[in-house]
């Protein structure tokens, strides 16, 4: 057993329950969000996180991952606010998402810029993994990181050993948001495992927008979590062939290598909300409870299968 830390302090790894290891509470441009308030009303989304995530819990559902870092506009007061209101465990996240460049601070410091010094990303991770995140006290409990269809830039690269490092010196497991389509999972593994991380500790996020089993299963072989966790992003692949994804790869024996999740938010503040709805009307945090898992069932996954996606897998990867 290991302690997990959440937004309402800290967990045991047996208490999580059933996990969902991919969701946002807030996706939020938080520098248009501060410069131009009539964008945002306060009170309005905190009160409908608030009622989507009551929903979930309803569902039968115990904790969600966060991975909101860095890039994604995190701002941990507001998650507590909302946190008050649900009896779910929120277990956030530091890191930071980009698929290309860093801001213009780290252009400027760091190890050869033009501020010589230690690499600042280190000690911001760390801080946030053993002291809290914004003065709140909340600490972190995984590091995030990405590299998408841009593939290994000088700046994701830089990320992406800064939260090995982290992860060599903490022991804070490691969620990363990768492509399908460019198979930049194989490459985030490869330098993750260079870099001396243990990839028993690692999810390659958004494996589950692949049907390609191949890629998949050398993905599990070399240890990792497939993160299972856009359904109900259909346009970007169908619930049918996402369904039957995890219904062949539990066929082949990897059940230990699933997690499941929607990569869905109470607010995100990208495109439109009911431009969402349109395109992609099952993205919510409700989707699996109510459609996925009945399917699951139907094709003959089973109880102690589901029980090993949605809970074992999830706390083993938190255990240290």
């Amino acid at each position: 057993m290991s302690v997990v830390p959440t937004v309402r302090g800290p967990v045991d790894s047996s208490r999580l329950g059933r996990v969902l290891m991919h969701e946002h509470v807030f996706v939020l441009s938080e520098e248009l969000r501060c410069n131009y308030p009539r964008r945002w009303d306060e009170e309005e989304r905190v009160a409908d996180a608030v009622a989507k995530l009551r929903a979930l819990k309803s569902r039968g559902i115990d904790t969600i991952v966060d991975p909101t870092v860095l890039g994604l506009g995190r701002f941990l007061p507001r998650v507590a606010r909302v946190n008050e209101q649900v009896d779910l465990h929120i277990v956030p996240a530091t890191g930071y998402y980009t698929y290309t460049e860093l801001p213009f601070f780290f252009q400027y410091n760091g190890p050869g810029r033009l501020v010589d010094g230690a690499e600042p990303l280190l000690e911001m991770f760390r801080t946030d993994l053993e002291e809290g995140i914004g003065g709140t006290g909340i600490r972190a409990g995984l590091l995030k990181c990405a590299i998408d269809q841009p593939g290994l830039t000088p700046d994701v690269e830089r990320v992406l050993k800064a939260v090995a490092a982290t992860h060599r010196s903490t022991g804070a497991p490691v969620t990363v948001h990768t492509s399908a389509a460019n198979r930049s999972g194989l490459v985030a593994q490869r330098l993750l495992a260079e870099e001396g991380v243990d990839l028993t500790k690692v999810v390659i996020g958004h494996a589950g927008d692949s049907t390609d089993l191949d890629y998949l299963t050398t993905l599990a072989d070399a240890g990792s979590l497939l993160g299972m966790d856009r359904f109900g992003l259909d346009d970007a692949l169908p619930f049918e062939q996402r369904v039957e994804t995890v219904v062949a790869l539990v066929a082949r024996g990897y059940t230990d290598h699933l997690v499941l999740s929607h990569d869905a938010a109470c607010h995100l503040d990208w495109v439109p909300e009911d431009r969402i709805q349109a395109t992609n009307p099952r993205w919510v945090f409700t989707h699996i409870s109510d459609d996925v898992l009945p399917a699951l069932r139907a094709r003959g996954i089973t109880e102690e299968q589901i029980d090993t996606m949605l809970i074992h897998n999830p706390r083993r990867y938190f255990e240290r």
